[in-house]
């Protein structure tokens, strides 16, 4: 007998390293389940098998995938607390019954069950996020050593979920920032208000599906809001809506410049598209208040068709596209401005400067996601103490934190403002930002060198991160010179400079050169020799630089390479 038990166990154990594996297999949660159900089902023969998955939104079980069952038998939307299923869910706890039919807890499903035993999946803070079931024709079919396997069998399983489901986390937050960057360029293209309003509300439905998007903007000089731009299945909707600002959940969102979450309009008294709520069968909207400088000028919505909870990463994402609709809608209304008077224009340096702004966002916003992008595909989600990845995730985290910074940027226009300096080891600054850039040169062939200036570091009061902005501009751009591979040199020194002491920045390539014809205006906004450029990167390095009483240049450049040269004030060591 003890053998045969210590037969079961091993074959137990078995198991459970088997559905361990499934994270390496599958990152689709319902195969994964698919998989452990089947393992399921050979540990212990003749019994039918499911898994039901919580669903936040209805807060009811829902079948995830089942074996052995007769077809449509499988257990569907069941309350938590309903049936044995849905008790064990309520309470937490396994519930084992060796005759259902003696068991007023129980909802037939299958006539054939007799015996049930369900475990529920616990995340690990100690909430049910799913339910394991066996089911047999047999009487009294599981005893406490299955219960107590399956139980093993359930834990496992939620940790595999748990991973999955953080895998699929990653994966929608990286698509929702590369639509996000591809919506920041396409915006900065936009001019006529119209139709710049229309690729908004066609955008947001790329980054959160939803059935329908719109943007709501105040009337000026009053206390209505406009429907100004909307999508749909079928497009823009055929007729127009006019909200005051002291009803339904948009007023409110725009009042208190905050955005609003409404689970299920049908049962709240809202007075916007009630023809639309009922054709469409709206159930929850997202309102997020567009704001510039402090101050709403309208409200971007979205729309589902179904019970649907937004989450917080959601409502980030949300909250930064509405952000960057405020600068593209307003910098789309100082164009029009422009269109009507050129004398404005000449008068109004402002004007221009929101305009490079608004447009840097598409540019500075692109690095760190490429910083980000090439970061995950090398890293796990769990590490050692001293694995050397932990410095790629906290660069990860600095990069997102540079991507918030950059929107407020924009939200902050027009306010004086004193950046943030402080002193930094030059050496250090430049050498953690080769390391962001290693893998991308490394992929194309590129060899990076740091020739890093000995004895005392050259020191600098600067904003770290937008002079590695800089010279990470510098460096893809030597990067983009090299399509065939090549290499990049980067040095730093200490040289007097008209009677000054400055730290040197050289940033040297092995490519082409620069084209002669435009040479002499580098440096100049959205001019680019590539297709898909911006012509903003140098306009923006030089406006850096400038800040930081500086200087750039190009200080050679031909057809055996390109050196860049930055110039910074030494800071200044105390006596």
């Amino acid at each position: 007998m003890h053998k045969e038990d210590s037969a079961i166990d091993r074959t137990a154990i078995e198991a459970l390293y088997r559905i361990s594996q499934t994270l390496h297999e599958t990152t689709v949660p319902a195969l994964a389940l698919q998989k452990v159900l089947a393992e399921a089902q050979a540990l212990f023969p003749g019994t039918m098998a499911s898994a039901e998955l919580l669903n936040p939104d209805t807060n009811q079980l829902e079948t995830e995938a089942s074996v052995g069952f007769p077809p449509n038998e499988a257990i569907t939307g069941l309350k938590l607390g309903q049936g044995l299923t849905g008790w064990a869910a309520l309470h937490g706890r396994p519930v084992r019954s060796p005759d259902v039919l003696l068991d007023p807890r129980y909802i037939q499903v299958c006539p054939q069950t007799r015996s049930e035993l369900v475990v529920p999946m616990l995340s690990a803070s100690g909430e049910v996020v799913g339910v394991l079931n066996l089911e047999s024709p047999e009487p009294d079919a599981f005893s406490a050593w299955h219960e107590q396997v399956f139980s093993l069998v359930a834990g496992e399983t939620s940790r595999v979920l748990t991973r999955l489901w953080q895998f699929d986390h990653l994966r929608r937050t990286s698509t929702h920032l590369e639509v996000l960057i591809d919506i920041a360029r396409s915006l900065v293209t936009k001019r006529e208000l119209g139709d710049l309003l229309q690729t908004i509300v066609a955008r947001a439905r790329e980054i959160i599906p939803c059935r329908l998007s719109v943007i709501f903007l105040r009337k000026p000089n009053s206390q209505e809001l406009v429907l100004s731009a909307s999508h749909g299945p079928e497009g823009p909707l055929p007729d127009s809506e006019v909200i005051s600002l002291e009803e339904s959940a948009i007023g409110t969102a725009f009042r208190r410049r905050k955005t609003i979450e409404v689970l299920d309009l049908p049962k709240t008294e809202e007075h916007h598209f009630p023809h639309h709520i009922q054709a469409e069968g709206l159930v929850s909207m997202l309102a997020c208040p567009i704001e510039y400088e402090g101050e709403a000028i309208g409200v971007l919505n979205i729309y589902t068709d179904y019970p649907h909870r937004f989450d917080d990463a959601e409502k980030r994402i949300f909250e930064t596209l509405a952000s960057l609709s405020a600068a593209a809608i307003l910098n789309a209304r100082l164009y029009q401005r422009i269109f009507n008077s050129e004398e404005v224009l000449r008068r109004s340096e402002r004007l221009t400067t929101l305009g490079l702004l608004s447009a840097e966002i598409a540019h500075e916003i692109r690095n760190p996601l490429t910083v980000i992008q090439l970061l995950f595909d090398g890293l796990g989600l769990e590490f050692d103490d001293g694995d050397p990845r932990q410095r790629d995730m906290t660069i990860i985290h600095e990069k997102l934190d540079q991507l918030n910074s950059i929107v407020s940027r924009v939200l902050d226009f027009g306010k004086s403002q004193q950046e943030i300096h402080s002193r930094f080891d030059l050496n250090k600054l430049v050498a953690d930002t080769l390391h962001l850039v290693r893998l991308k040169l490394s992929q194309g062939g590129i060899e990076l060198n740091g020739f890093l200036q000995g004895g005392p570091p050259p020191t600098v009061d600067v904003n770290k991160g937008q002079i590695q902005q800089a010279i990470l501009n510098l460096l893809i751009n030597a990067s983009e010179a090299l399509p065939g591979g090549g290499r990049i040199d980067v040095s730093t020194t200490t040289e007097t400079v008209a009677g000054r002491l400055c730290a040197i920045v050289r940033v040297t390539d092995n490519g082409p050169g620069i084209d002669p014809g435009i040479q002499d205006a580098i440096f100049e906004s959205f001019l680019t020799s590539r297709p898909s450029g911006t012509g903003l990167g140098l306009s923006i390095v030089k406006q850096i630089i400038k800040s930081h009483k500086g200087r750039i240049e190009v200080e050679k450049t031909g057809p055996d390479g390109t050196t860049m040269r930055i110039e910074l004030p030494l800071a200044l060591r105390p006596t």
